[in-house]
């Protein structure tokens, strides 16, 4: 395999890049991806505790279904809560070729863009050690290296970022195979370093992997992070695929109409390699990346079509505010619990609500977290890294 890339290098990109607290949008910046994250970004923020607060308090058979959608299952299978990460790389890599495919802007050194993609890299895996690795505990005995979506979108980055400044287009497809079927291949490999493997909750190399490598570290769940960067990369490799697809000279209608066939496609594939090599969210096996993927690019073409085909905008406006400070969003939301800020400020109303106390204050924190973000886009303040 690897004798191939010799011939699939390409010469560098060389272009700087500016990211920072901004008050300023990329004019080639298409609403819907913002739309999109911001769609994502909701879910990930509110929907799940929601959703099993208003369970608790209706017991009803459709608030239970509505629950257990936003919980991911015990292992095999896939619920509507499986998509928001997957998705989050994905548009991760959608916005790849944007910010690193234009030649002709402001240019700089190798090294300077390879600096950016390693701060960027390093920034986020910070991020993600605040947000769930425990670092703001200050306690070795609780700490966590590789725990966090943000760092899965750290290592999906950085390998994205390379794989596309120094492969040609085939390359990347070349690349992207590889990823899954390397993946797929480790996954199936039945002893290693003298252990049995299983894809069993607990009892599968990538666990293992981690168990072995971090140590004490290790974050003690069923789901796995450092042999799973490989799922991650194709992850974002596949949102890469769409982003230069949006970019290219077919018309909007036509690209539209691509991204929901190639969703389409992905699901079906991934449906029939799932009888061989299961749809595993908490291992991300490869079936997985296809099926989430095929879902991401078919959410992609929804949003597209409505937003930057048809120009249906006006409903488009809060996911935009949300999507635009996505760092701010979620970072804010993990370490501040804005349904306890809420209960401080919105006490008065658990006279009213009763049961549903906690699923309104879930809303209610949430409508304090969007106020501190529509304010930051009122003022065109724009957190990156």
């Amino acid at each position: 395999m690897f004798c191939y890339w010799g011939l699939l290098y390409k010469k560098p990109v060389i272009q700087q890049l500016r990211y920072s607290m901004n008050k300023t949008i990329p004019h080639n910046r298409l609403m819907s991806v913002d739309v999109l994250r911001g769609f994502d970004l909701l879910m990930i923020i509110v929907a799940d505790r929601f959703f099993y607060n208003l369970n608790t308090a209706a017991k009803t058979n459709f608030t239970k279904n509505l629950a257990d959608q936003f919980e991911h299952p015990e292992w095999i299978g896939f619920h509507l809560y499986d998509v928001i990460m997957p998705l989050f790389l994905f548009v991760v890599g959608v916005v790849i070729p944007f910010s690193l495919g234009k030649r002709n802007t402001e240019s700089g050194s190798d090294s300077r863009l390879y600096r950016h993609i390693l701060r960027r890299f390093v920034i986020l895996f910070i991020l993600g050690w605040i947000v769930q690795g425990n670092l703001l505990f200050l306690d070795l005995s609780k700490f966590q290296i590789f725990s966090n979506t943000l760092q899965a979108i750290a290592v999906g980055y950085l390998l994205s970022c390379i794989a596309y400044l120094n492969l040609s287009k085939k390359g990347r497809y070349v690349f992207f195979i590889s990823c899954l079927v390397l993946y797929a291949l480790l996954l199936s490999i039945p002893s290693f370093f003298g252990h049995a493997f299983e894809l069993l909750p607990n009892k599968n190399l990538p666990i293992y992997i981690d168990q072995q490598v971090f140590g004490r570290f290790y974050d003690q769940t069923q789901y796995s992070w450092l042999l799973t960067g490989l799922g991650f990369t194709a992850t974002t490799m596949s949102g890469l695929f769409a982003g230069e697809l949006l970019l290219s000279s077919l018309s909007r209608q036509k690209i539209a109409g691509y991204l929901f066939m190639i969703g389409i496609a992905g699901i079906a594939l991934s449906l029939i390699i799932g009888i061989w090599h299961p749809i595993i969210k908490k291992i991300w096996t490869s079936s997985f990346v296809i099926f989430s993927s095929g879902i991401s690019f078919v959410l992609l073409a929804l949003f597209y079509w409505l937003v930057d085909v048809k120009g249906y905008t006006k409903w488009a406006y809060p996911f935009r505010v949300i999507g635009l400070n996505a760092i701010a969003a979620y970072v804010g939301s993990h370490v501040l619990n804005f349904s306890l800020i809420a209960k401080q400020v919105f006490y008065g109303f658990e006279q009213f609500t009763g049961a549903y106390y906690d699923a309104f204050c879930d809303l209610a924190g949430f409508g304090i977290l969007y106020f501190i973000l529509w304010y930051m886009h009122k003022n065109k303040t724009y957190i990156k890294v």
